[in-house]
């Protein structure tokens, strides 16, 4: 099975994952993205690396059993389930900034996270029948892990547009 764990930065994708009981082989998509050299450029300005998708891609090209975790894990091909987890915005803005986020940086994730930019990409690339929208906002972690397992498990079905934050916007 191919799994991504994917959403906007702040939404809780590795507090998430590193909570799961599986067997699949998780992989940090950020870590992976330095270790391995997955970047074509540094973007001076943002202090972030511009990772090369294909690259990403390669790396992963022919592996089973494996969970990536990243805002970017949806950009994978043949994937089995996509797990987005989604925060409102508000909240969303205040962890970014909480981790030490620029404010500009925060804001613009918040804007992204109301304009369901992440899950939009997921369904087109991969069909409303693979993707799994999981609500963070105001949660412990270990029930939106709970959540996240039994997507794994085949104990809960595809849902996505059942979030809706544009009154954010």
């Amino acid at each position: 099975m191919r799994v991504a764990v994917t959403g906007t930065p702040g939404t809780g994708k590795t507090t998430t994952t590193e909570r799961l009981d599986t067997d699949l082989d998780v992989a940090h998509l950020n870590d992976l993205v330095a270790s391995e050299d997955l970047y074509g450029e540094v973007d001076e300005a943002r202090d972030s690396k511009v990772v090369d998708v294909e690259a990403v891609r390669e790396y992963f090209d022919g592996r089973e059993d494996v969970l990536v975790e990243s805002h970017l894990a949806h950009h994978l091909e043949d994937l089995d389930r996509v797990v987005v987890l989604r925060c409102h915005p508000d909240e969303l803005d205040d962890r970014l900034r909480e981790r030490g986020e620029p404010p500009e940086k925060a804001h613009e994730n918040a804007e992204s996270e109301a304009l369901d930019v992440i899950l939009s990409e997921a369904v087109r690339d991969h069909g409303a029948e693979r993707v799994y929208e999981i609500d963070t906002t105001g949660r412990d972690p270990g029930a939106v892990a709970a959540d996240v397992q039994a997507v794994l498990d085949g104990d809960r079905e595809p849902s996505a547009g059942d979030v809706d934050f544009t009154d954010f916007l």
